[in-house]
């Protein structure tokens, strides 16, 4: 039996005859005198070679007619041909044609052209065989004389390279390097110089920055950088060296390169906890954010600003710099802007309170000038910052209220519903601002442009306004809004065109009958009928009337029960019955109008049953006044309102103590925990002798050690996310440790050579499906019997959706004749949870978006859970969402339950969700059952959270 026809679970034979040249074609094009073909037949070889083709006849033919040629683009193909074609004999000897390639790898060191002698250099970084690198070493040394500064950067970056391989080829390389550095001039030379004495030996490093530490600044950028790399190495490594460097990295604070400011300033808060050393780093970081034009890095760097925030001594310093943050709205982006607020929400104080409301109107003001995109939530931001603050800090609400208040004329529904939030929230917290919020909301009524914010300004109006005077000036307000009653008559009237005398002088500024002087002076009549007709045509009635009718109802009984809390109180300040009746019949006469209006078929859209019986159920109470139903209007609403508050206020507490980062308390009578002994950390664990026993018993079985706080520490490490990928009977073996960051994948990849035999060529092959990329191609190695290296993949990530890495392992069996061997591996399953984050809005946000979103995922309950509440938290564990829903709106114990969930991607995906679950009354017993609704922007969210949901269900009952 041949090899090709060898059984197919041994060897999978990859090559076809349709795609793959003739190897007997590349020999003759290879030994062509025209080198355009020799140039293509060595780029297929150099394609065949790194797809696993092993073309041992090619290499004799390759250095006997191609190594000789001058062609640039020929060295270089070579350079690419050297470093994948295979130098070892099977049994792992250097092959006597590589003496005639080392040859020429010497002259092209001593090439008169500079790109050939630098590229030849970079090339021999990557060369494994110090068989080879030997004989070059002279040459390698007389590179750093010559006159191209190309030349001598691949220089020394060869030597390094070699040195950190094979120092004995070089082992005077650190002296050699060093007494480059004193003569050279070139700033990249001396970067790559200065870098291989960090890694190579420090001590020479240190004495080369010592001797020119006044002139760092005038130095390039990329030498720069390796040098605050290096005084942070030592400065941790020995902190008495802090006082001798630290002036250094204040110096570089003020470099011109961008880098080197974001490296020296974090470098500089490591090192000094000072205030100045404190406020200097922080001062560049502000500088970095508003010079930089990248949204990416302004959001980094904010990123250190807000880390920075949370040492406990740095805070007050940041304090002092609140208003240089605040300069970062100026930046257009709106996360930038967002994470900004939120840090001088988190800085302000009641010294710098006074500046950052300055700073918010400031930028309120300029969103009426200039409009764009984000400018609506922009605004809306501002608003809710607004709010904060003045219920952080109650002394600026004053000054605050007149300037949110204009917000209810904007066009932006979302502003101005917060600002009506952030009154309600106001006028309830802070009695001394109700006569203030009452006015300023009478004053900018009239020009409110939406039917939800009109309803919620109607509910404020009825329920804090407590003086005469103002209950007067609310009805005069619904009055002129409605129009003329009764409105059904006015409509009818309207319609018709006939209109009083009175009306039409007032519209046309003329009495009917009134003659007209045209132009020539003679006489004209106008007629009434035209007149009319005009003013039905622009005729444009009140927003209340214009509500009611497109048939918008709801807020009649909006209307009504603000009407109803005016009388009742109204009554509860005057004795005057006279005044009392009058006042409840206008009012009962408003209702009235209202539900004729509804029942007209006028509007476009009849009144419902509710709003009917609502407005019914108003005038009976107007009528009768019965104690329990007047204190129910009176009083329990306002209370419901305090009752929501303080309910929000603890939800907030309690989500601000969970961020908060309480530091590690030591007691004195504690055990001290060496760590060189044990590889646990906390003093619950070190008073356990046997530290080998207990983690051994951990990885196997995953138990805690007596400990209910501490949650198991197998799902806190590397070995929970493990994948094997092969058999341990395969003749390689390997496993996977899947790394997730947050917009990438690295594939830790362990590879077990199982067999006597040396693998050549042994290469991970991996592909990807779903929104994932494989970055970069690994690079075959040879294993050695029963040997084992770690190969490392990065797999970029695009968005939320589940992903799967499949791929297998080639190689070859030094000696063999036959094909390439394969081993399948096992897929790698990404989890969608690596990406998910639980994340808050309020409830208009959760609605619009609920409404926007088109793609929904209705995912039906299965589980064994018998408790509502049980199934709830359930579910937030397995797919990282957060309940918006309140707990005290979910307390008690009932047949059903109603809750929207909420979370965020890391890529700025959202995902809603809705749970509505129920359970038989009559059996406590039964399961929970119902479904879950999912709604995202994208189908993948969609779907890879409702795949995890029934996963999650899955995994549940099997365990039940």
């Amino acid at each position: 039996m041949t090899s090709i026809e060898q059984p197919c679970y041994t060897i999978i034979n990859f090559r076809s005859d349709t795609d793959t040249p003739n190897e007997l074609q590349l020999k003759s094009d290879l030994e062509s005198g025209d080198e355009k073909v020799k140039i293509e037949a060595l780029k297929k070889v150099i394609q065949m070679i790194a797809n696993g083709e092993r073309l041992p006849g090619l290499l004799m033919i390759i250095i006997r007619f191609v190594l000789p040629l001058q062609n640039h683009l020929i060295k270089k193909l070579l350079l690419i041909f050297w470093e994948i074609v295979p130098k070892t004999t099977p049994d792992g000897k250097l092959l006597q044609e590589m003496i005639l390639v080392c040859d020429a790898y010497r002259k092209d060191l001593q090439h008169p052209n500079e790109f050939i002698r630098g590229s030849t250099l970079r090339f021999l970084c990557k060369l494994k065989e110090p068989e080879l690198l030997e004989p070059l070493m002279p040459a390698i040394r007389a590179c750093l004389e010559h006159r191209h500064s190309y030349v001598r950067r691949n220089a020394v970056l060869a030597i390094f390279t070699i040195y950190r391989n094979f120092d004995f080829l070089m082992p005077d390389a650190p002296e050699v390097v060093a007494n480059f550095l004193e003569t050279e001039q070139d700033m990249s030379c001396k970067r790559n110089a200065f870098l291989m004495l960090l890694h190579a030996d420090q001590e020479k490093a240190l004495s080369y920055l010592a001797s020119c530490l006044d002139q760092v600044s005038s130095f390039g950028d990329i030498l720069q950088l390796v040098i605050v790399e290096l005084i942070y190495k030592v400065c941790h490594a020995n902190p008495t060296e802090r006082s001798r460097f630290i002036r250094c990295i204040y110096n570089l604070l003020n470099s011109s390169s961008p880098a080197v400011r974001y490296e020296a300033a974090g470098t500089l808060v490591t090192l000094s906890s000072a205030p100045t050393a404190v406020k200097a780093a922080a001062s560049c970081y502000i500088k970095l954010i508003e010079k930089e034009s990248d949204n990416n890095v302004k959001l980094i760097v904010l990123d250190r600003l807000i880390a920075l925030k949370e040492h406990p001594s740095h805070e007050r310093v940041l304090q002092d710099l609140i208003m240089d943050i605040l300069c970062v709205l100026s930046s257009p982006d709106l996360e930038v802007r967002k994470k900004t607020l939120n840090l001088a929400m988190e800085l302000v104080s009641s010294r710098n309170i006074e500046e950052l409301v300055f700073v918010l109107k400031q930028e309120i003001t300029k969103t009426h000038i200039t409009e764009h995109d984000d400018t609506g939530k922009y605004r809306q931001l501002l608003v809710r910052t607004l709010h904060t603050c003045s219920i952080k800090f109650p002394g600026v609400a004053e000054s605050v209220i007149p300037v949110l208040i204009e917000f209810l004329s904007d066009s932006n529904e979302l502003a101005a519903t917060d600002v009506l939030i952030f009154v309600r929230e106001v006028v309830q917290k802070f009695e001394n601002l109700r006569s203030l919020i009452i006015g300023q909301l009478l004053n900018v009524f009239p020009t409110i442009k939406s039917m939800k914010v009109h309803r919620a300004a109607l509910w404020i109006l009825g329920e804090y306004t407590h003086s005469l005077r103002d209950i007067s000036a609310v009805l005069d307000l619904l009055k002129q809004s409605l129009g003329p009653i009764p409105m059904v008559d006015d409509e009818i009237r309207v319609q018709s065109g006939d209109k009083t005398d009175e009306e039409i002088k007032t519209e046309t500024g003329i009495a009917s009958g009134t003659s007209l002087i045209t132009s020539d002076g003679t006489y004209a009549s106008q007629s009434i009928f035209s007149t009319n007709i005009i003013t039905k045509k622009n005729d444009v009635r009140p927003p209340m009337r214009q509500y009611l009718m497109e048939g918008d109802f709801f807020i009649g009984a909006s209307i009504g029960t603000t009407l109803a809390k005016l009388v009742l109180r109204y009554v509860s300040l005057t004795d005057n019955v006279v005044n009392q009746n009058k006042f409840c019949a206008e009012v009962m006469l408003i209702i009235v109008s209202i539900l004729h209006l509804g029942k007209s078929g006028l509007p476009s859209k009849p009144i419902s049953n509710d709003d009917v019986d609502r407005l019914l159920y108003i005038l009976k109470v107007l009528k009768e006044k019965i104690p329990p139903i007047v204190e129910i209007f009176m009083k329990h609403c306002r209370t419901a309102l305090s009752v929501m508050l303080a309910a929000k206020t603890d939800e907030e507490a309690v989500t601000n103590k969970a961020k908060e980062k309480t530091g590690v308390k030591v007691h004195v009578d504690d055990s001290v925990t060496f760590m060189q002994l044990s590889n646990i950390c906390g003093s619950e664990f070190a008073t356990t002798e046997n530290v080998f026993e207990l983690s051994l018993s951990q990885a196997v079985a995953g138990n805690t050690v007596n400990n209910t706080d501490t949650q198991n520490i197998l799902s806190a490490s590397k070995l929970n996310k493990v994948t094997q990928l092969t058999g341990f009977s395969d003749p390689v073996y390997a496993e996977a440790y899947v790394h997730v960051n947050q917009y990438d994948i690295v594939l830790d990849v362990l590879i077990v050579n199982q067999t006597g035999d040396i693998l050549q060529n042994c290469t991970l092959e991996l592909a990807t499906l779903g929104d994932l990329k494989l970055v970069e191609k690994p690079q075959p190695v040879v294993l050695a019997p029963h040997d084992f290296c770690n190969i490392k993949a990065n797999v970029k990530v695009a968005s939320t959706e589940n992903g799967i890495i499949f791929g297998n392992i080639v190689y070859d069996i030094s000696g063999a004749t036959s094909d390439r061997n394969v081993v399948v591996l096992n897929d790698i399953h990404i989890d969608i949870m690596d990406y998910i984050v639980p994340a808050s809005c309020t409830d208009t946000e959760f609605r619009t978006m609920w409404a926007e979103f088109e793609w929904e995922n209705k995912v039906s309950v299965n589980t064994n859970i018998t408790d509502l509440h049980e199934y709830l938290q359930h579910l937030i564990k397995s797919t990282n969402m957060k309940c918006l829903t309140s707990e005290k709106a979910l307390s008690g114990q009932c047949g059903f339950m109603a809750a929207n969930m909420y979370a965020k991607s890391i890529f700025g995906e959202d995902a809603l969700a809705n749970l509505s679950i129920e359970k038989s009354s009559n059996n406590t017993d039964c399961p929970v059952i119902g479904h879950i609704r999912i709604r995202a922007k994208s189908q993948g969210m969609a779907l890879s959270l409702g795949d995890k949901i029934n996963m999650a269900q899955n995994k549940q009952r099997l365990s039940s």
